[in-house]
């Protein structure tokens, strides 16, 4: 009998834990379902320039896991039942519903846009942390004519990477950024310094220590009662897991992330691990991992090896989970790197200007390759990593239909 692995969600984590399970695992011994509802694997740190008018490269899933004996399932997850061992899904070109029973499930389904709640912002703002969402944006950027006030509002990575993308790309548009906090308060001096150089040569208008309480078509509303007029308004002010974990039965964070150990497998249920933004794991210094692809990697390497390892019943390795660096692009000509301690507070070094772009640049040409080759610089362990296991649960069931003996497994 055949272990069955489902793995929920093919974005950075989803896609590493299935092609990594792939080269650790005898095909004869496991099957390896991986369910997403596009086929196409999404760059979502590239977003913010599909959303300006630049082209991805597209990156088939069928391409990517060829020969590696991943089943890529075309499907949305509607829900998830942890009791029974069954994932409800709806085939992404249709109406057709089914069940699939897994004995290990992986949980990488990631989060999505937060409109935190404020009035106006699912009606009248864009997101891009979907490639629709980008898409639309994109869509709209295209028939704005010049002089047109464009409001993004957030200070975080993506506000910034986002504001200063378009207004590169649309010098003719008038670009604003509202920050909750002063611009790049997460920034060493350098990397506050250059953030300000780059912002104020692109000529984006910067509104720090500003709230936006309402959204309008036409503009966006401050806390304080000022109007910031704005004939698009992009928010990036956070992000919001996806919500299918909180209608189970893991034990779950305040924000709908599944609880998981070092191994990244569930403290409620261990057949169920989580990886990326819809799992809360510790990281250094005893602070919560934050979203993000440099979280989520090394988490779905964890996951991948814990999986095997406990098939097998060797010793389950740990990887070293801790930050090194935050990188921001800022257009295609400049970027900024800001190096950071291993429980990611800013340090007085960071590369910035041309050379910062084209590492932002590595960086995101390495993490796409990395989900095409999730075994990169990882030693070559094939094992027979399910006999025993699939063994012993022969003679269970054999046992318990009075056939003890049987060759099955």
């Amino acid at each position: 009998m055949q272990h069955r692995i489902v793995v929920l969600g093919a974005g950075y984590t989803g896609a590493v834990v299935a092609g990594r399970l792939a080269k650790r695992l005898h095909h004869e011994d496991v099957t390896i379902t991986l369910v997403n509802p596009e086929p196409d694997f999404v760059e979502r740190v590239r977003l913010h320039q599909l959303a300006a008018g630049q082209d991805l490269r597209p990156r088939p899933f069928g391409e990517m896991f060829a020969g590696t004996g991943v089943a890529l399932k075309l499907a949305k997850v509607t829900a998830v039942d942890v009791d029974r061992k069954r994932v409800a899904v709806t085939a992404a070109n249709g109406p057709e519903q089914e069940e699939l029973g897994y004995d290990t499930l992986v949980y990488a389904l990631g989060s999505g846009w937060n409109d935190g709640g404020v009035p106006g912002t699912a009606e009248h703002a864009h997101e891009i942390s979907s490639r629709p969402g980008a898409l639309r944006l994109r869509d709209r950027l295209a028939v704005l004519d010049a002089g047109r006030p464009v409001v993004v509002v957030g200070g975080g990575l993506t506000g910034v990477e986002a504001a200063t993308e378009i207004a590169e790309t649309r010098p003719d548009l008038d670009v604003a950024l509202a920050a909750h906090g002063a611009l790049g308060d997460w920034l060493s001096k350098k990397g506050r310094a250059h953030l300000r150089k780059v912002v104020d040569g692109l000529g984006i208008t910067v509104h720090e220590h500003t709230a936006v309480n309402a959204v309008e078509a036409d503009g966006v509303t401050t806390a304080d009662g000022r109007t910031i007029p704005a004939e698009v308004t992009v928010w990036t002010t956070g992000f919001a897991v996806h919500p299918i974990a909180r209608a189970t039965a893991l034990e779950l964070t305040d924000r709908g992330q599944i609880v998981v150990d070092t191994t990244m497998r569930s403290v409620s249920h261990p057949d169920v691990y989580a990886v990326g933004d819809a799992a809360m794991a510790i990281g250094p210094g005893g602070k919560p991992l934050r979203m993000s692809c440099a979280s989520g990697v090394p988490m779905a390497w964890q996951a991948a090896d814990a999986i095997a390892a406990r098939l097998a019943d060797t010793k389950v390795p740990r990887v070293s989970i801790r930050y090194f660096q935050q990188c921001v692009s800022l257009g295609r000509k400049e970027g900024l790197i800001q190096f950071v301690t291993a429980d990611d507070r800013a340090v007085d070094r960071a590369l910035t200007g041309r050379v910062a772009a084209l590492y932002k640049e590595l960086i995101c040409k390495g993490a796409a390759w990395g989900v095409a080759n999730p075994t990169a610089g990882m030693p070559s362990r094939r094992r027979r990593v399910v006999r025993q296991e699939t063994r012993s649960r022969a003679r269970a069931e054999a046992a318990a239909t009075g056939c003890l003996g049987s060759s099955r497994g």
